[in-house]
């Protein structure tokens, strides 16, 4: 037997220290401006470290792919080193801009067993991806993301027990040391330090057959947590129409042996505004596979649903039970008086489980060519697995009745089947120039890009949930334009004429439901809120009792060349410019504190007088959420305004030559 003195035995374990340490590969990446670096280091496994403006945000995390046979990222062997840098410009069909720069700093690094992981540093973030050349199929058994945070951050956090739902409230942690270990939420999420003041952002991007990315708290760190592929599904949940998991398979995907996997983002600024203009995972999805786009319109939509179609006043039956063809031309009379160019006409003008057994009450040929002969088109509700049975034929029947798109409701899902879905369905609807709006899904993570014809997609909790609870409330609208907004639209449904304090509000269904937060609050959504396919929740009989801010509606797109965050701050307050040809508009905001800011008007262009149509909280809105004040001034790029916002308030501001 050898035995070795105690220096000796030291000697021995450091040599075997250095020796990993010597053979370890390491490689660095930063962003084109230098905030961001990412070091890479490859030895028995993959891990990656980031970096931003010198912090240290993410220490060394370890990421793999586990395949049925082998591990990618295990035992890894380089086989090549391919460094890159990229500028182009990126012509977006709708959005907050018009064009997009796009620069970034790539490594790809090759590996023996063909495959490759690439990492990339943009100005806006950071991310990674691995990409497989392998040959046939592939069972994906698991996959190793993980995110160590440095430090305790605090956090923000979208959380879910399930893999169903996205329309949940955001949870705010002053640590994670709060959050319990095994808490899984959805993604993106937030993480945030303060001195210096840094949020980081965890999502995805270029979602295609492939499970959605949720996050899951391990011990003092957390790694991706995927739904893994159904094995048992049975028609469920509600009215028996839901695709619903009974049991699932011991992995999270089958797919293509050679193939671009998911990119996993990590988004960090030291400046909230830059959170509002962050177009980082759109950049990274796939670009649009469709050749002509001619026939996809975004705009805006008058939609029964919200208010139950509930006219008070009007000269016809209203209500749910009247729903028929008279009472939808009143819609789109409405809709083409105020240059809408949408109805969204949502459950119940056909059956649930069969769209081509329509509502006997509706003659919808004769309703959507009534519509067409006004120029206002028409959107038709439908749920996914019922559509899915037999998808070109459904969808030529919709598109037979003349309808320009389809809103798709309850996927209530995320796992590989349900992302191919949507995929499915945006492909289909394409090559019949249908436009999409996604609801019952999961958040949106670049198929947008990849089929432009889908206008807007839901994940959020909504304006709906004022029918039912207190958490579509002003918080609540100034902190998911920060984090669940980085990923695509939200559907939020605004356009409450009925607004409530805190203290006046009351949930109400059936009925003619409230919101919290002031009347030019709701007013300014249209412009905080990302969403190119826009309702207008209310009804017709209410905003006609307004001719100034339907003045307003009438005027804001749901598209913009040019976007300027004059100031904000997650949870409290935001105020954005956008720009639509030379119109400007300004949307403000304020959480459950009073609160005044300054205006300045200097994105405007200098030596023009413009028309400012105003619209502000009265002086009594603290009492009277309903209460507005609509002025018409004029203001130059040298003007500056203080603006006063009363708790849950906020201004809107149409902005013209």
């Amino acid at each position: 037997m050898i035995r070795y003195s105690s220096k000796t035995l030291i000697i021995f374990i450091l040599c075997i220290i250095w020796s990993a340490e010597t053979y370890a590969q390491k490689y660095s990446l930063h962003s084109p401006d230098h905030k961001f670096q990412v070091d890479i280091t490859v030895n028995d496994s993959v891990t990656y470290s980031v970096a931003y403006g010198k912090k240290p945000i993410i220490l060394p995390s370890a990421i793999s792919l586990s395949l049925e046979n082998t591990a990618l990222g295990k035992s890894a062997e380089v086989v090549k080193v391919r460094n890159s840098t990229a500028k182009r410009t990126l012509y977006s069909l709708y959005g907050k801009f018009s064009k997009l720069p796009v620069v970034y700093n790539e490594t790809k690094i090759d590996f023996k067993g063909s495959y490759t992981i690439i990492f990339r540093a943009y100005n806006e973030g950071v991310a990674y991806r691995f990409v497989t050349a392998l040959k046939d199929s592939v069972t994906v058994v698991s996959e190793q993301a993980t995110f160590n945070l440095t430090g305790k951050p605090g956090a923000i956090l979208p959380n879910t027990d399930n893999y169903t739902a996205w329309e949940v409230p955001y949870v705010p942690y002053k640590s994670i040391d709060s959050v319990k270990n095994g808490n899984r939420s959805l993604t993106p999420a937030l993480f945030s330090y303060a001195a210096p003041d840094i949020k980081v952002i965890v999502a995805e991007a270029d979602l295609l057959d492939y499970p959605g990315m949720y996050l899951q708290k391990h011990k003092d760190s957390f790694i991706g947590n995927f739904a893994a592929y159904p094995a048992l599904t049975v028609m469920g949940s509600w009215g028996d129409f839901v695709s619903v998991v009974k049991e699932r398979k011991n992995y999270i995907a089958r797919t293509a042996g050679a193939r671009e996997y998911p990119w996993r983002v990590i988004i960090a600024s030291d400046d909230d505004k830059s959170l509002l203009t962050n177009e980082l995972i759109y950049k990274l999805s796939k670009p649009s596979v469709l050749k002509n786009t001619d026939w996809i319109k975004p705009g805006k939509a008058t939609w029964e649903w919200w208010h139950d179609a509930m006219l008070p006043g009007a000269d016809i039956p209203s209500g749910m039970d009247n729903r028929n063809t008279a009472l939808y031309k009143h819609y789109i009379d409405f809709a083409a008086k105020n240059k809408l160019e949408y109805l969204m006409i949502d459950a119940g003008w056909s059956n649930n489980t069969d769209v081509t057994r329509i509502n006997p009450k509706v003659d919808m040929k004769n309703l959507i060519s009534y519509g067409k002969d006004k120029n206002v088109g028409v959107f038709l509700w439908c749920v996914a697995a019922p559509l899915l049975k037999d998808l070109d034929k459904n969808l030529d029947f919709i598109k037979s009745l003349g309808a320009v798109g389809i809103k798709v409701d309850f996927f209530d899902r995320d796992d590989q089947e349900a992302i191919n879905w949507m995929e499915q369905i945006a492909e289909a609807a394409a090559r019949k120039q249908l436009m999409v709006n996604f609801h019952g899904c999961g958040k949106p993570a670049g198929l947008q890009r990849t089929y432009p014809n889908i206008v807007n997609f839901e994940a959020v909790r909504g304006e709906e949930c004022s029918k039912w609870d207190y958490t579509a409330n002003p918080i609540h609208h100034l902190t998911f334009p920060f984090i669940r907004m980085l990923s695509g639209p939200v559907d939020y449904t605004p356009g409450s004429m009925r607004n409530a304090t805190l203290e006046t509000f009351k949930p109400v269904d059936p009925g003619l439901p409230s919101s919290l937060g002031t009347r030019s609050h709701e007013l300014a959504m249209y412009v905080i809120f990302d969403q190119p396919f826009a309702m207008l929740s209310d009804s017709p009989q209410e905003y006609e009792k307004y001719p100034d801010i339907m003045k307003y509606l009438s005027a804001v797109p749901t598209v913009f060349d040019d976007t300027k965050v004059l100031s904000a701050k997650i949870g409290a307050y935001a105020v954005i410019a956008k720009r639509k040809n030379k119109d400007w508009f300004v949307g403000a905001m304020t959480d459950w504190t009073e609160r005044s800011l300054d205006i300045d008007f200097s994105f405007l262009s200098p030596g023009i007088t413009y028309t400012a149509d105003f619209y502000s909280d009265s002086d009594d809105a603290n009492i009277n959420a309903a209460g507005y004040v609509y002025k018409s001034i004029t203001v130059t790029s040298k003007d500056k305004l203080k603006l006063k916002m009363a708790k849950g308030g906020g201004a809107a501001i149409f902005i013209h030559q």
